[in-house]
């Protein structure tokens, strides 16, 4: 339990921000899994497609703070070589 005004106030903040960041995580971890099925189907011109969707709700997560810089950039990368692979 907060002891302070001040930091009541940043409990609440924190709730809110919490249920943000776990639907915008939730968003994107839903695309990541739906471009995956498509590339495991093999369809290679779907996967095209849905890459650079995919990628921008990575680069949104990495804007608002979901995700780290470096790890948004890791899985663009990886999710562009799985497309590259298929045949």
């Amino acid at each position: 339990m907060a002891n302070h005004k001040s930091a009541a106030k940043k409990a609440r903040r924190d709730a809110e921000a919490r249920l943000r960041n776990r639907s915008n995580r939730s968003t994107l971890k839903t695309a990541v899994k739906k471009f995956l099925a498509v590339v495991a189907e093999g369809n290679k011109t779907e996967a095209a497609k849905q890459l650079p969707l995919t990628q921008g709700l990575v680069d949104k997560a990495c804007r608002k703070g979901v995700m780290h810089k470096n790890a948004a950039d890791r899985t663009k990368s990886r999710l562009a070589a799985k497309v590259n692979n298929l045949a």
